[in-house]
């Protein structure tokens, strides 16, 4: 079993910075693409960010130049850097991770259970 833990979610001002990290934990051999994903009220989830084990990564229009992704292969960690944050950013987020395990090397996907990002003034 792999499990997932967020944290760093909060409220914010508009402008402000909030910085998600996200662990993996559990039956891992390999931990390959990782993410993050939001999802407001009444909207469907969409990506946010994601970074291949080579670090490679890709990111929602609507974040470029404001966020950033990293990871650590090591500690199997992903964080989310979110600079000059806006309303419309507001949403629970959820760490998102492609895990081979440990015990029948398979590849399945892991959600963390989300953490609230709320920009308000």
């Amino acid at each position: 079993q792999v499990q997932l833990a967020e944290s760093g979610g909060g409220m914010v001002q508009p402008g402000g910075s909030l910085r998600l990290s996200c662990a993996a934990s559990g039956s891992i051999f390999a931990v390959s693409g990782m993410g993050w994903y939001r999802q407001a009220p009444g909207q469907a989830r969409e990506m946010v960010a994601t970074i291949d084990r080579g670090g490679s990564t890709k990111y929602t229009d609507s974040v470029k130049g404001r966020f950033t992704i990293s990871r650590d292969n090591t500690r199997n960690t992903a964080s989310l850097q979110m600079n000059n944050l806006k309303h419309e950013d507001t949403a629970v987020y959820y760490c998102n991770a492609i895990v081979i395990d440990d015990r029948y090397y398979q590849t399945n996907e892991y959600w963390g259970q989300g953490t609230q990002v709320t920009v308000s003034s």
